[in-house]
């Protein structure tokens, strides 16, 4: 009997899972038991593995009894990416002499300390797969040190620090450089993992559009500046053509780079839907239509479940434009991210977690045909009231209570002529005030695992940072008349932290509180230009 244990990854969403894949060669009747609770896909990996081993790398034990079981046996396992890791410790447990030809033995103690991904072709040659950079990257957590992926892939593996990549063609390769055998030449393989192209605009905005392109809004642009230093939820209302989208779309230029960690995990979370070849460094921006499914914007899918959009915008944007036309059931499944910053996806005994950390900007027009506005003369709404109230009730309830900060804009009239289009403030000059406040955050959560204050608990907020007398006696009596709901008086806390925070304070004092309840009220704020200048 010859025993012999490879290793490979599965993942639950973006978390990894070690998974041993031990292969027992003995006496009996022959044949291949693939156990551990595989899906269908892996499962036909028997047939995958042998055709490869015979066609690559002569050739598999087929008169005796192979019995493969991926360890921990409780654990669901799903994908192709095990084909090599079952295919080298074949070869390793397969410890009969070549009767002629090259030996393809494999010692057991090559296999040490190594993870092996990718899916093979029945001539033995590597394929790519899906999800190579969070499978690296729990390899890491997990004392791995060096690890076999598809050649196409190696750059994606290779942004995990620490990590030993052999950049693979075929299975022949694996097998000699395992050996420490001169390894053969192979044609590289074509081909893509069946992921789906990304819409994301992130890498390159700051190059195409600028906040000082925004003609006046002052009100705005502070409140948007606020909404990027905290990370918070934003919601723009206005009759159409007031600016919702301009402003929108220039948010992600006003926020810093992505710190290595937020890089890897931004990165980590694409790889799930296809492969890379570079590390994500700025915020992604998402913008969705509004007839986008729930499992498109959400996660889900068919077969194994994918992130959604909300996802793929982690520490970045995510715009949702026209919100009271998406579907009601895209709207209620939003609570979840936006209050925990995270989405879970339950399919019978599958389930997977995504990170969702994005700061959501909704924009809304106050009615269907966007041109009431109860404020500006010469527009004429001709909707009824009665479909304007319904249109309108899309934006109360619990999905709009997590929403931190309100601006509702002025018709694009308002901001035209006299001193409303001075001072502008580029994007590199805010991105610097946010970046500093940021950076406030990093020091007074270090060790916290926060980040920013959008992500920090409410029973943190007020036992570690409380507010000074005056500002927590101004919001237990917002809530006393029912302006403020329990979740309410949480987020004006943590929007009055960022307050604080833009303007170099440590902490917030009964000024920063009162801006923090006007911008969550879509009430007036007393900007000056010195609150944004450098």
């Amino acid at each position: 009997m010859s025993l012999a244990t490879a290793r490979c990854l599965a993942l639950s969403g973006t978390q990894g899972h070690l998974i041993d894949v031990q292969v027992d060669i003995s006496p009996g009747t022959p044949g291949t038991y693939l156990v551990g609770r595989p899906d269908k896909a892996l499962q036909e990996s028997r047939d995958r593995v042998r055709m490869a081993i015979n066609n690559a790398v002569p050739s598999w034990p087929a008169s005796r009894r192979v019995t493969i079981l991926l360890a921990p046996a409780d654990l669901p396992k799903s994908g192709t990416h095990f084909d090599l890791a079952i295919a080298v410790a074949v070869k390793s447990a397969d410890q009969t002499p070549p009767k002629n030809g090259r030996d393809h033995r494999i010692p057991q103690s090559a296999l040490d300390g190594t993870a092996f991904i990718g899916e093979l072709t029945l001539s033995g040659n590597l394929r790519p797969v899906i999800g190579v950079l969070p499978m690296v990257l729990a390899a890491r957590q997990r004392g791995i040190r060096r690890v076999f992926v598809p050649e196409s892939q190696a750059s994606e593996a290779a942004m995990v620090p620490g990590m030993t990549v052999f950049g693979m063609r075929s299975l022949a390769q694996v097998v000699a450089e395992l050996r420490g055998e001169p390894v053969p030449e192979a044609p590289p393989v074509e081909g893509t993992t069946s992921g789906r192209l990304l819409s994301w605009r992130g890498q390159d905005l700051r190059e195409e559009v600028d906040m000082s392109e925004v003609e006046g809004m002052q009100e705005v642009i502070y409140a948007v500046t606020v909404a990027a230093a905290g990370g918070h939820h934003l919601m723009l209302s206005g009759p159409r053509g007031a600016g919702k989208t301009t402003v929108a779309e220039r948010i992600p230029t006003i926020l810093p780079d992505l710190t290595l960690e937020q890089s890897l995990e931004v990165t980590a979370v694409h790889s799930l839907v296809g492969a890379l070849d570079t590390l994500v460094t700025r915020p992604p921006f998402f913008s969705p239509h509004h007839d986008a499914s729930r499992a498109s914007i959400l996660g889900g899918g068919t077969g194994r479940p994918r992130p959604g959009e909300v996802s793929l915008a982690h520490h970045g944007v995510l715009f949702l434009d026209e919100f009271p036309l998406f579907r009601a059931d895209v709207i209620d499944a939003l609570r979840q991210p936006l209050e925990a910053g995270e989405v879970s996806i339950a399919r019978g005994e599958e389930s997977a977690t995504y990170p969702a950390r994005a700061m959501v900007v909704l924009a809304a027009n106050p009615c269907p045909c966007g041109n009431f506005h109860a404020r500006a003369g010469g527009h004429v709404c001709d909707c009824l009231d009665q479909v304007r109230r319904n249109y309108q009730r899309k934006l109360s309830g619990p999905v709009v209570d997590r929403i931190d900060i309100w601006r509702e804009l002025q018709p694009m009239a308002a901001h035209r002529g006299g001193d409303r289009f001075a001072p502008r403030w580029s994007s590199s000059e805010l991105r610097d005030r946010v970046a500093a406040a940021r950076a406030r955050q990093a020091v007074r959560y270090a060790g916290l695992g926060f980040g920013v204050n959008s992500a920090v608990p409410g029973p943190a907020l007020t036992e570690g940072w409380p507010l000074p007398l005056g500002g927590q006696r101004l919001l237990d009596e917002a809530m006393a008349n029912g302006k403020l709901t329990r979740r309410g008086l949480t987020r004006v806390h943590r929007v009055a932290l960022s307050v604080a925070d833009l303007a170099g304070r440590d902490l917030p004092d009964v000024a920063d509180v009162r801006t923090a309840m006007a911008l969550r009220s879509s009430e007036p704020v007393a900007i000056t230009a010195m609150e944004l200048a450098s």
